[in-house]
């Protein structure tokens, strides 16, 4: 079964508390709206830094959550000095620890996580595509650097648009852009 690849780029998810630390009164504009529902870019950019360098113009979405998480690749974690763990989205067990500056202050945070590779899903699509029971999947991509990527997490919500979340180590490593589509194999 085919399913459309988003390439996930790094971005900052904020907590209410948080983001009036950083922000203060200003507003979290929509930029743009993702295929997740009610999810968004935000107008708003941090930059993110670690023990060895800074990344900035980095994208908070919206909108605020219950934590704050920083989802970086493993060359993002370089470049900052940080060893992230690998986690699924909340899971901030062994986050590494960033500072987050916004043009008004910074915080620092063990917010730090590179995201699982994972598809979103609810339970009326995993009865469609008959992933009922079914916790991770492989997907098989074609092309000039096509193979294998084991250990997708199927990832449940409410209501989701169903699309395999890739972050950019993983989506250039085969030559993958947003919005192609590979196989799903279980």
């Amino acid at each position: 079964m085919k399913i459309q690849v988003g390439v996930s780029n790094r971005h900052v998810h904020l907590s209410h508390e948080d983001y009036k630390i950083l922000f203060k009164d200003t507003k979290m504009d929509i930029r743009n709206n993702l295929k997740q529902p009610g999810q968004f870019a935000s107008n708003l950019t941090v930059s993110i830094a670690g023990p060895k360098g800074v990344i900035e113009n980095v994208r908070v979405l919206g909108p605020v959550r219950d934590y704050t998480q920083v989802e970086v690749s493993k060359t993002d974690a370089y470049k900052l000095g940080i060893n992230p763990p690998v986690r699924d989205s909340g899971d901030l067990e062994g986050a590494s620890l960033l500072t987050i500056i916004s043009p008004l202050e910074q915080i620092e945070r063990e917010a730090g996580i590179i995201a699982t590779r994972h598809i979103h899903i609810n339970e009326e699509i995993r009865r469609q595509k008959n992933l009922v029971g079914i916790k991770e999947v492989s997907l098989k991509i074609e092309g000039e650097k096509g193979g294998i990527l084991e250990h997708v997490h199927l990832k449940d919500s409410k209501e989701a648009y169903f699309e395999v979340h890739l972050d950019t180590d993983d989506a250039n490593a085969f030559l993958l852009k947003n919005g192609e589509e590979v196989e799903i194999i279980l």
